[in-house]
C-alpha cells in the first residue's frame, strides 16, 4: 500500500488533495494521512510546506517592503493545501 501512495504521488499531473486520494486507493483519510506521514519520516517524501518554511529567510526584508516574518506569520500569503513530493533516491 506504501508503494501505491508513493507511485500516486508521483504519477500526478497536479496535486493531489488527500481526500482525492484516500477515494482512490480506497483507504480512509486518517490512515492514509498516517501513511504519509510515515512516508516523510523515513525520507520517502518531502513535506513541501516545510521546505518552503525552511528556505524563508525570517530577518530578510519581503517583496512587500515590510521585515519578514516567514511565510507562517505573513499576512498576504494564502493557505494552501497540503503537498508533498517524492525523494529522489540517490544510487
Amino acid at each position: 500500500m506504501l508503494n501505491q501512495v508513493l507511485h500516486e504521488i508521483q504519477n500526478a499531473k497536479h496535486g493531489l488533495n488527500l481526500n482525492d486520494l484516500s477515494r482512490k486507493l480506497d483507504v480512509d483519510r486518517g490512515a492514509l494521512d498516517g501513511m504519509i506521514q510515515f512516508l516523510v519520516q523515513k525520507g520517502r517524501l518531502v513535506d513541501d510546506d516545510l521546505e518552503e518554511s525552511a528556505s524563508c529567510a525570517t530577518d530578510a526584508v519581503g517583496s512587500c517592503g515590510s521585515s519578514c516574518e516567514g511565510p507562517d506569520n505573513c499576512s498576504y500569503i494564502m493557505d494552501m493545501p497540503k503537498t508533498y513530493s517524492v525523494t529522489v533516491l540517490k544510487k
